[in-house]
């Protein structure tokens, strides 16, 4: 099982990446503040984009993309029924909401991956958070 820190960076990751879709998506409506929030930590990423990241970097087979697809969708669908209900909520108002969603989601998807895979996880979650953090201090540094 992979460390609480680790689990903690897939799950921002996975839910940047979802809530960023479902901010995408709503096109043309007046976005809630969270929206606009998570829009600016990281630019659009579908559901298909995201299965191909998770794809390429977990070395999914198949089958676990057939699996993983719908866990990603129900994502997807729970991150955009809490931000239809809040509309006027900030990111940090539905945090842990989100947070809880995330890490269901985790719990699912780390589920079907073998020992090598979660392996696999770790470096890409280690990657992921640097990178973020690298992005974070460039983004603050200014002109």
């Amino acid at each position: 099982m992979p460390s609480r820190a680790i689990r903690l960076t897939f799950e921002v990751t996975l839910m940047i990446g979802v809530a960023s879709f479902v901010v995408a998506q709503d096109n043309g409506t007046q976005q809630s503040p969270a929206q606009e929030q998570l829009q600016h930590i990281q630019g659009p990423r579908s559901i298909d984009q995201e299965l191909t990241h998770l794809t390429k970097d977990l070395e999914l087979t198949p089958k676990q993309e057939q699996l993983v697809r719908p866990l990603l969708q129900e994502h997807h669908d729970k991150i955009q029924a809490l931000l239809d209900k809040n509309p006027n909520a900030s990111r940090q108002e539905l945090a842990p909401q989100i947070h809880a969603i995330s890490d269901e989601t985790h719990r699912q998807v780390h589920a079907l991956l073998t020992d090598h895979q979660k392996e696999l996880e770790k470096t890409m979650v280690q990657h992921e958070h640097h990178g973020g953090e690298n992005r974070r201090s460039v983004s603050h540094a200014g002109p």
